[in-house]
């Protein structure tokens, strides 16, 4: 691979995301990449698998678009408010087309992401067994305690085809700096055949190897790097911006109809050339509302002989 891997988002979802691909867009609660979504979007990616512990409305959004044909996830909803109402009516409706699930609880799916990673065959668990997904899902199987005899729930490794993973900073080889809620985007990276990496700074090697216990993404797993401020609104990258709460509570009467949603999307998603355009499409004060007041860590003494 090239030492240097930066591109835009539009080159990198038309060079690493391809129709029918199984894609992970990962980030806990905060760095959910909204921005590549959005590229998906515009580009038209069909026959999608969107795989995420928690879908949230950048899934909604590409389910109402059309991207989808089938999503693996554990919970499904729009955090603080309730049901993803795009992908409800593309379930139970079909609109704008029918969509296959595949459901996880949270410890399954994060799970089947570290065996991935990992190499293994299989991932044993206990939070199976008893409950009513076996019976929905085919995935979960169970094999017997080769040391106790008893009976175990098995879910198998999840490599997707490709993983997008915001970060707070990054250098150009794609090494990468996290903090904050760490959630499953160490291992999306490692599980994934590709993997582009979007964050809010591009910093020089140095800065990363000053902290690394905060690299938990190494430049070889990585193959694109974007530099793509605002990556994660509406979610949050942690002190760089909050989370627009607003907007979370705004979706749920934008998507009451699919007509409702696609003149959001044409207006916010396929209306705009790219995040920096959608930015600009946001008020000063929403902006300046979403900025973090500062509060720095205590600073860590690396030093050595």
């Amino acid at each position: 691979m090239d030492s240097t891997k930066l591109m835009t988002m539009k080159d990198a979802v038309s060079k690493f995301v391809k129709d029918g691909d199984a894609v992970y867009l990962a980030g806990f609660t905060h760095m959910i990449p909204f921005a590549a979504g959005h590229e998906i979007i515009r580009q038209k990616r069909k026959d999608l698998t969107l795989c995420r512990a928690t879908p949230d409305i950048i899934y909604d959004q590409m389910i109402a678009a059309g991207c989808a044909k089938r999503m693996m996830f554990s919970y499904a909803g729009n955090p603080g408010v309730g049901s993803l109402r795009c992908f409800r009516r593309a379930l139970e409706k079909g609109v704008p087309k029918p969509i296959e699930i595949e459901e996880y609880t949270h410890f399954g799916l994060s799970g089947r992401l570290f065996a991935g990673a990992t190499k293994m065959p299989f991932l044993p668990m206990r939070t199976n067994l008893g409950s009513d997904l076996p019976p929905e899902n085919p995935m979960m199987k169970t094999i017997k305690n080769p040391y106790t005899g008893e009976e175990v729930s098995i879910v198998p490794p999840l490599n997707p085809d490709v993983a997008v993973v915001h970060v707070q900073r990054a250098d150009a080889k794609g090494n990468c700096h996290i903090w904050g809620i760490t959630g499953e985007q160490k291992d999306a990276a490692f599980a994934a055949k590709k993997v582009i990496i979007s964050c809010e700074e591009i910093v020089d090697e140095s800065v990363i190897r000053s902290d690394p216990n905060r690299t938990l993404i190494p430049d070889f797993v990585s193959h694109a790097v974007v530099c793509e401020p605002w990556c994660a609104h509406p979610s949050y990258t942690q002190g760089y911006y909050d989370r627009d709460n607003e907007f979370y509570m705004q979706w749920d009467d934008i998507t009451k109809e699919h007509e409702t949603t696609m003149k959001y999307l044409d207006e916010w998603v396929y209306g705009v050339e790219d995040r920096a355009a959608y930015m600009k499409k946001l008020s000063s004060e929403k902006v300046l509302k979403l900025l973090p007041k500062a509060a720095y860590s205590a600073p860590v003494n690396y030093g050595s002989v």
